[in-house]
């Protein structure tokens, strides 16, 4: 299921953008006076929301296949656990969003970032539900602890310094695999970016200034970014020999590759455009392309002029 929470992430992001006042990862500082009306108008848009989306995904995924009684499946092996990245990021910034839309409407900080945090959690938590009550699936337990890394993070930095110091971040590029299983690993290239686990990078990137100290000459948009992915899969658990039409798949060796490189903050530039500060905040979600260092298990240390 991950690739439809990666859905869902890309459709929530640009809500963060349209924050008052926004700080880092556009997550807006709180109004100061309770606004019952916006609650109102934010409870009632999630409850909606979150009914709306539940359905759609029971009739498009779940409703033609046979259903069971709960039960786990263990797929933590599958795809060297790049989906676990994909749930920890997607739970992160839906979390944000529920965040942000608190604030706007007034309710305390401390309320914003803890009802508000775990919206992405809640979220997630009832797809491994479907999951578990479908014979095809099974809920994962791997799933369930990334969405909880996710919303930990997400919460804990704004309990502990009211920002985020370290933002999960995404990149993407096109593989040579998914020309050989298009089914699984998608067929256009916007079938890649959200199935072609190949060709995604998921960041861990923290900003060096909140860390350095006010006194730090180091721009307060310059970020660290630690990587991961995963390399010459045709298969979750395991690779293919043939394709569905009998033809014959490359032998190809999978591996996980750490990825060291710089990256910029957008949400920490702020310029007299709003149009320019909405575009940086929707966008804040990417890593942006720089030199990088990597090191793949099987190919072992290289490097990259820009890295995508």
């Amino acid at each position: 299921m991950c690739n439809f929470t990666i859905s869902i992430l890309i459709f929530c992001l640009p809500i963060l953008s349209f924050a008052e006042d926004k700080d880092t990862l556009s997550l807006g500082i709180p109004n100061e006076i309770f606004n019952p009306k916006r609650t109102f108008s934010v409870v009632g848009t999630e409850i909606i929301g979150y009914t709306g989306t539940m359905v759609v995904l029971n009739n498009l995924w779940y409703k033609d296949y046979p259903r069971s009684s709960f039960h786990w499946f263990n797929d933590n092996q599958q795809w060297l656990q790049m989906d676990k990245m994909g749930h920890a990021m997607t739970s992160y910034y839906i979390g944000a969003v529920g965040i942000n839309a608190l604030r706007w409407a007034g309710v305390s900080d401390r309320k914003s970032v803890i009802y508000g945090g775990i919206l992405g959690l809640s979220f997630l938590t009832s797809v491994e539900v479907f999951d578990g009550l479908s014979e095809e699936w099974g809920a994962s337990s791997g799933d369930m602890l990334a969405n909880i890394f996710g919303t930990g993070l997400l919460i804990g930095q704004e309990l502990l310094w009211q920002e985020q110091r370290m933002l999960l971040k995404f990149s993407a590029h096109n593989s040579l695999y998914a020309q050989y299983r298009p089914n699984v690993l998608g067929e256009s290239w916007h079938e890649r970016l959200l199935k072609d686990y190949n060709g995604q990078t998921y960041w861990l990137s923290i900003n060096l200034k909140s860390f350095g100290g006010k006194g730090s000459y180091v721009p307060s948009w310059l970020n660290l970014a630690f990587g991961y992915s995963a390399d010459g899969m045709t298969g979750g658990s395991q690779n293919y020999i043939y394709d569905n039409d009998g033809n014959s798949i490359p032998e190809f060796e999978r591996q996980r590759q750490f990825f060291l490189s710089l990256d910029i903050d957008l949400t920490r530039i702020k310029t007299k455009s709003k149009f320019v500060n909405t575009l940086f905040g929707a966008f804040g979600f990417v890593k942006i392309p720089m030199p990088t260092y990597e090191y793949g298990t099987k190919s072992g240390l290289k490097g990259h002029f820009l890295y995508f």
